[in-house]
């Protein structure tokens, strides 16, 4: 007669009732984003339902555009500057441009920094990188009151079809919104590099497993997509 078959004991184990069961389950389930961390994945579900957020925001402004009869307004002349005398169309937007691009590369930096332990350096980036962001927001700011001082609105503007002033507010308006949260998660998460709560697994918000650096990436994962929609929204808003 075989010997009976061994319940392993985790098995035994009453099962937590309710929502402590889901969890439970949903958890021990090793099938789930294997070898990719919790916190990563769900960034990635994050921006991926964000994607079609801001493709539908740049479809609709397409439809709008392609739709109307009334001229839409040219944004060489809209988003020009009058510097030294000098009429220089879309400066301020290239600018804008460079500067966001640019802090890609400091966060690219900062992630290398954090996997390589050197805490100094990847909070200094992660600053730098902040720094860039509050640059961008400031002269987004500043595009704004302008044009709102030309005469800008959601529901009209001097210069021809009246969706212009309401796409330009949704989108742009949706965008510096990611970026200073964006700056303010750089901040947040800078400050917990520079303190060490990562090697000693102080506890906070944002503070990972003793040792792990990934929430740098994981912050870093969040600033590149702001900067790749940034690079729609300049080719489909403002070079079309």
């Amino acid at each position: 007669m075989s010997a009976p078959i061994k319940t392993p004991a985790a098995e035994t184990l009453p099962r937590p009732a309710g929502l402590a069961g889901l969890a439970s389950d949903w958890a021990s389930d090793q099938r789930t984003f294997k070898n990719v961390s919790w916190g990563k994945a769900m960034m990635w579900i994050f921006l991926l339902s964000d994607t079609f957020v801001f493709g539908c925001f740049l479809l609709a402004y397409m439809a709008a555009r392609m739709s109307t009869t009334v001229p839409w307004p040219n944004p060489s002349e809209v988003f020009a500057l009058e510097i030294g005398g000098t009429h220089m169309p879309l400066i301020l937007i290239a600018i804008m441009t460079f500067v966001l691009i640019s802090s890609s590369g400091t966060m690219a930096m900062a992630v290398n920094c954090g996997y390589r332990r050197d805490r100094r350096k990847t909070a200094i980036l992660m600053l730098v990188t902040a720094l860039f962001g509050a640059t961008f927001v400031g002269m987004q700011a500043f595009e704004w009151s302008k044009l709102i001082s030309e005469g800008v609105r959601p529901w009209g503007n001097p210069w021809g079809a009246a969706q212009f002033g309401s796409s330009f507010f949704m989108i742009t308006g949706f965008h510096g919104t990611h970026v200073t949260i964006g700056v303010i998660f750089l901040l947040i998460v800078a400050r917990k590099v520079w303190r060490g709560d990562y090697d000693t697994e102080r506890r906070g918000f944002f503070t990972s497993r003793k040792g792990r650096y990934e929430i740098v990436e994981i912050t870093g994962l969040y600033w590149h997509f702001v900067d790749l929609v940034w690079v729609f929204i300049f080719a489909f808003f403002y070079l079309w």
